[in-house]
């Protein structure tokens, strides 16, 4: 521990994911449904973070439309590579190929909490941007997410590498203002985030899909924790997904 905090970035990391664990374990964030390790359709595997682990129901939909299950590895708190809270997309993906390595499908989001976790912490990106910053993103925030790009189109490279035949990245929406949590000022960093996970799909040699979600989902679909989905969001979330994923079965 000593080495560890040693390390100003390891610091930085251990110090902003207490902090965010000390907020949201009260709010009843972290919880996540359990994994699907064995499911009617096993080629088929979704990772991520808490959009799709909180309730399970993005997953509840897509297993009525298609009349089967898929593996589910998804965990709140999961950032797209490394963190201490949650199994990062990674490891994510490396249990559901020592499971069963014969994958053809992902579906997945990841690179939301890299971004949320400092933001809601001290926001030491600066990826919040203020009303007098007319609406221009700071270019720490830039080159942050930047690096979270690269993070991406490795494992969807890997993937490919893996026999991996079709991704399907589902994009991040707008978060909202609430009592506990002001978020609508992370508008600039999502749009940035999610052009750049959409140009992660397009530069990846993996067949990989990429679903964007902000012009569907309102805050009318978002819970009062200011991120996650109703039943309302997770049924769009699905109804956006299952065009993309049906003629792949």
């Amino acid at each position: 521990m000593k080495n560890f905090l040693s390390k100003p970035k390891s610091l930085v990391r251990f110090t902003v994911v207490s902090l965010f664990v000390a907020a949201t374990i009260g709010c009843g964030f972290v919880a996540s449904v359990p994994w699907i390790t064995n499911a009617g359709n096993n080629q088929v595997v979704n990772i991520g973070d808490s959009i799709f682990a909180l309730s399970g129901e993005i997953n509840n939909f897509l297993h009525a439309y298609a009349g089967q299950t898929f593996r589910r590895y998804a965990v709140s708190g999961a950032e797209l590579s490394g963190g201490v809270l949650a199994p990062s997309l990674y490891s994510q993906y490396d249990i559901a190929k020592n499971d069963n390595p014969d994958i053809e499908i992902i579906i997945m989001d990841g690179g939301g909490n890299d971004i949320l976790l400092p933001a809601i912490a001290f926001d030491p990106y600066d990826c919040k941007t203020q009303w007098y910053e007319w609406g221009k993103l700071s270019s720490t925030c830039k080159n942050f997410i930047d690096d979270i790009y690269v993070d991406c189109v490795n494992l969807l490279n890997d993937m490919h590498a893996d026999g991996v035949d079709h991704v399907i990245y589902q994009g991040y929406y707008y978060t909202k203002n609430t009592l506990l949590l002001q978020l609508d000022d992370l508008e600039e960093a999502i749009d940035y985030g999610d052009a750049k996970l959409a140009l992660a799909c397009q530069n990846s040699s993996v067949d990989c899909r990429f679903v964007d979600p902000r012009s569907t989902i309102k805050d009318s679909d978002i819970k009062s924790d200011a991120i996650h989905p109703t039943t309302s969001g997770s049924q769009k979330l699905a109804n956006l997904i299952w065009p993309v994923l049906a003629p792949l079965l």
